[in-house]
């Protein structure tokens, strides 16, 4: 009996001193059979992996990091030779799920997690189609250059002028209404650094206390700072 109750007592303690990570990512990857997958994530501009997995046939893969506030990380998979290839996803603490398959790593993910993941996708939807016409006017460009058409040339200049403006309007927008989501300093950062100052500082303006002082909130911060001198 006592021996059962010392059992039962190592058991209670080893459960309690084992550390449940901040952040749990559950991928599968349709077809895999081998290779290795990395969770990657940015720290001084440097991609560093906190976590990796050699794949042997496995269907659902854990990866785990600890996590301060929400962060944008990078699921890397290195298949045997053959390029890396990742998927990009904003992630808080809890669970994470990612599927995809081997044929279209990138293109077939389905994210299920954070919220600020689904914030990312929506703004991502929104620019889809500044991105459609930018393409337009890129083949556009092409065929004045071709048929040396000079006045042509000079409406697609102010064409992508103008567009440009509206991406940045549109970002300076999307961010405000967003302002409690971590993703807001986030697209701030990556998508209108080169913005006017005035419109980075009405987006850091307005952002809720707990995303000021987020990873995010404070580059930002600091951002707009070193501009400013």
């Amino acid at each position: 009996m006592k021996k059962i109750a010392g059992i039962f007592l190592l058991t209670i303690l080893f459960s309690c001193n084992k550390t449940i990570p901040d952040l749990t990512v559950k991928v599968t990857i349709k077809g895999l059979k081998k290779g290795t997958v990395y969770l990657n994530k940015v720290e001084d501009s440097l991609l560093v992996a906190v976590d990796s997995l050699v794949i042997n046939g496995e269907e659902i893969i854990e990866l785990h990091s600890n996590l301060e506030s929400p962060e944008m990380f990078f699921l890397q998979l290195n298949k045997n030779n053959s390029q890396d290839e990742n998927i990009s996803f904003f992630a808080d603490k809890g669970i994470t799920e990612i599927n995809t398959s081997l044929k279209n790593f990138a293109f077939d993910a389905k994210i299920k997690g954070s919220k600020q993941q689904k914030v990312l996708e929506d703004y991502l939807l929104l620019m889809s189609r500044i991105n459609d016409r930018r393409l337009d006017l890129i083949k556009s460009e092409f065929e004045a250059k071709r048929d040396n058409d000079s006045l042509q040339i000079e409406g697609i200049k102010e064409a992508y002028k103008s567009l440009l403006k509206t991406k940045y309007l549109q970002t300076v927008n999307f961010a405000i209404l967003n302002k409690d989501s971590e993703a807001a300093p986030y697209i701030a950062l990556t998508e209108i650094a080169d913005a006017r100052i005035k419109w980075l500082d009405t987006i850091n303006s307005v952002l809720t206390p707990e995303v000021k002082s987020s990873k995010y909130g404070q580059e930002l911060e600091l951002y707009i700072s070193d501009r400013k001198k």
